[in-house]
Parts: structure tokens; sequence; C-alpha cells
């Protein structure tokens, strides 16, 4: 005799609930972002402007380094599938930046 297992209803969100991650990144009280920084073409760039971010955040629950390296992080794993293969290594690059810039 065969026997069949049931199928999981699909997990379904409630309709606010749905894009929490694009309003963390948008009225984050950790810190205030420079508008766009995500999208700058140079690693560089990004690394400055997160440390610089962080840096003047009086808001932060822990060092400079790690809130910035928090959002960073954040960013590339919320993105997750959908960031393009060039936008991701410019991602990772700006991590490596930003270690250089706080001497990590």
């Amino acid at each position: 005799m065969k026997t069949t297992a049931k199928k999981a209803a699909p997990h379904r969100q409630p309709a606010g609930a749905r894009r929490w991650s694009k309003q963390v990144m948008e009225t984050s009280d950790a810190m205030d972002l420079e508008k766009g920084v995500f999208t700058k073409a140079d690693p560089a760039v990004i690394a400055r402007s997160l440390k610089r971010s962080a840096e003047r955040s009086r808001r932060k629950k822990t060092d400079s380094f790690r809130s910035a390296m928090s959002m960073l992080n954040f960013y590339i794993n919320r993105g997750g599938k959908k960031l393009s293969k060039e936008r991701l290594r410019t991602l990772e690059a700006a991590k490596k930046e930003l270690r250089g810039l706080f001497g990590k």
C-alpha cells in the first residue's frame, strides 16, 4: 500500500511584512546612510561613505567598524539572488576596503 505525504501549505506573510528589509534600509535608526551608497560603482567610495556614516552616528550600539560592516552585510544578504555578479563583486570589494580603512 502506497502512502501519500501531505504537502505543507505555503507560508503566507502579512501584506505589511513583505518589504521589511526595504523599510530597514530606509528608516534604520542605526546610521544615517548617504543616499544611494550601495549603488556606487567604486568599492572605495562605498567603504569611505559607510565609515563616515558609522563614525558620525551617535545611535549605534557597537563600534563604528562593526556597524558599517553590519550594514554592508545586511544589504548583500537582503539582495540575495537579485544582485548581479558584478554588483556582488563590487560590494565584496567594499568589504575589503572597509577593513583596510579601519585597520582590520
